[in-house]
């Protein structure tokens, strides 16, 4: 986790590092998450009250374990990288 745990030093997204960060936000966008990806290795997932509701936070968190559980991140679609994610 990159996102400061202090409130008063977050904004309204959270940041999570991970070696294949690209594939990662990839493979999500694929599951209907949708971040993005930051240089180096920085998966960013914006969160805005008036559009999510706690259950699409859950469903998100939950699809995001799954895609780095199973790796399924490593597809080779994944590793093409685009001008935007």
């Amino acid at each position: 986790m990159v996102t400061p745990r202090e409130h008063a030093r977050r904004g309204s997204q959270v940041a999570l590092r991970h070696d294949n960060s690209y594939g990662v936000i990839r493979a999500l966008i694929d599951q209907g998450v949708i971040g993005d990806f930051r240089a180096p290795d920085i998966c960013r997932f914006g969160f805005t009250p008036l559009y999510l509701r706690f259950v699409d936070v859950y469903d998100a968190v939950e699809r995001i374990a799954a895609v780095i559980e199973d790796a399924s991140y490593l597809d080779e679609r994944y590793a093409v990288r685009s001008a935007v994610t």
